[in-house]
């Protein structure tokens, strides 16, 4: 049996995204985050179809009609959330003999921090409404989408502090967890960084705020030029990890350092994580979040250079990192076959 997690650029059918609603932590920037969400969608449906959950639809699909996007390439399902953060709760696709089949993994809000219980509800829901083709798998692990990166040739990416927290999976060694991927994902060579994380990051490290699996043998990763920094020590420890690894055939990788934006902060004064990693790929494109900061046009342009031919869009989300996430936080990629 052949297995493989298929690579974030590869051809998709179209991305899963949940619309904030007043029962989420988005209620008191409920218009910004709708607007965010809603530039999301039109620009994803531009190239792809969009799988959009929501607790009324008859309201969500008026806003959306009201900002002018045409609903022929949104499907809606009445599912309620906790929250909106599809990437950690959406199912994970891998190929098995070429053919998608859906894991769901358990989700615990990231290591027991907040309620999910309808999250994690998500995924066989959407397999009951009739939203999704393959099989969907219950996967007796805890793991987000977040947590690790593939290029599709059975190289996975992932953090040490993430994925042996110990209020995800506590009984599972580094070894054990090595073997789920191995079975799971039909990963051949797992790669832990042991430094790197973001100051107001609920998910302990979540591999897609810091370090990104590209096309060509390249990894796109956060970078930090400012000695005052907090973030400065931990990662520039990541780039020397970073440089230390090889491909499969015992090659560098190709590193590309994303731009540091200014720090930014809520109203409380704590420190929110702005992260230019968390970007979406799309088929012909890419998301790429932006946050009305100077560098943001340099984010864009190293992004465009590891993914060459692709149309680079940015999208504002100064509202999303408020809940302390971004882009690719809020969706989840449908790789080929998943849709009816």
């Amino acid at each position: 049996m052949n297995i493989r997690l298929p690579a974030e650029w590869e051809p998709q059918d179209g991305v899963l995204l949940a619309w904030p609603h007043p029962a989420t932590d988005w209620n008191e920037y409920l218009p910004e985050v709708c607007a965010t969400y809603t530039e999301l969608i039109r620009q994803i449906s531009r190239f792809e179809r969009v799988l959009l959950i929501t607790p009324d639809i008859g309201q969500t699909q008026a806003q959306l009609s009201a900002a002018g996007i045409a609903l022929s390439q949104i499907s809606c399902y009445q599912i309620e959330t906790n929250d909106t953060w599809t990437r950690d709760f959406a199912p994970i696709t891998v190929l098995v003999n070429n053919q998608p089949v859906l894991l769901d993994f358990g989700f615990n809000g990231w290591g027991l921090k907040f309620s999910a219980n309808l999250d994690n509800q998500v995924t066989q829901k959407l397999k009951k409404q009739g939203a999704l083709l393959p099989q969907a798998n219950i996967i007796g692990l805890v793991l987000e989408g977040g947590s690790i990166e593939s290029d599709g040739g059975g190289t996975i990416l992932t953090t040490s502090q993430c994925l042996l927290s110990p209020n995800r999976n506590p009984q599972l060694t580094r070894q054990d967890l090595e073997g789920a991927m191995q079975s799971l994902f039909g990963a051949q060579r797992i790669l832990w960084l042991e430094h790197g994380h973001l100051e107001g990051d609920d998910t302990d490290a979540h591999i897609d705020t810091l370090a990104r699996l590209c096309p060509n043998d390249t990894i796109i990763y956060v970078a930090c030029d400012n000695p005052a920094d907090s973030h400065y020590e931990a990662l520039q420890k990541m780039e020397q990890e970073l440089k230390q690894l090889t491909t499969a055939d015992g090659r560098p990788y190709r590193l590309l350092a994303l731009p540091w934006p200014e720090p930014k902060f809520d109203t409380s004064g704590n420190r929110l994580p702005a992260s230019y990693a968390n970007y979406l790929v799309i088929n012909n494109a890419v998301l790429v979040p932006t946050y009305q900061d100077p560098v943001d046009n340099g984010a864009l342009a190293m992004i465009a250079l590891a993914y060459p031919g692709r149309e680079i869009i940015g999208i504002n989300c100064l509202p999303l990192i408020e809940q302390h996430g971004s882009l690719h936080c809020v969706t989840m990629q449908l790789p080929a076959g998943v849709l009816p």
